[in-house]
């Protein structure tokens, strides 16, 4: 079965894109499905777009398999979350490659501390903690992780 196809995101599909996001989110433990989370995210999307998000999702022939937000002026990996139907595949291998690809050299994110599954990927994956430091606007604790390019030699 050929993988998802990494497009960038269109306006129309912005709302899907969010919920696609608030279920991964929830399949990490971590949250609880609702409408309030699902109009909070969706909004979400079109504010972080506005201040600068390259928004792509990952298409299964029409049907958005995840979602990868990146803020590449700033080196930023913001959002990378997989439906859970999609999840244990390889997409997030495969989005990760695709975000390496636009910031080659370096680049940075930040996971939710609780969500231990998606930190030890990350570390899996070459990025190194850095700190740890409380998010103001939702109270979790953030690792703050960090991947630059090994240099030949």
């Amino acid at each position: 079965m050929p993988q998802p196809v990494i497009r960038p995101a269109r306006p129309e599909e912005y709302d899907e894109v969010g919920r696609v996001w608030m279920e991964s989110w929830v399949s990490t433990g971590l949250g609880e499905a609702s409408d309030f989370l699902l109009a909070n995210l969706r909004a979400r999307i079109r504010h972080e777009i506005n201040d600068g998000w390259s928004l792509f999702v990952a298409d299964d022939h029409g049907t958005i398999a995840a979602m990868l937000a990146l803020h590449v002026p700033r080196l930023y990996l913001d959002m990378l979350f997989v439906a859970p139907a999609y999840q244990g595949k390889s997409l997030g291998r495969k989005l990760l490659a695709f975000t390496r690809a636009k910031m080659p050299q370096e680049m940075y994110l930040r996971c939710v501390r609780e969500n231990e599954k998606a930190w030890r990927w990350y570390e899996r994956e070459g990025f190194v903690f850095e700190k740890e430091e409380i998010e103001p606007s939702n109270g979790f604790m953030m690792k703050y992780y960090r991947w630059k390019r090994q240099s030949a030699g």
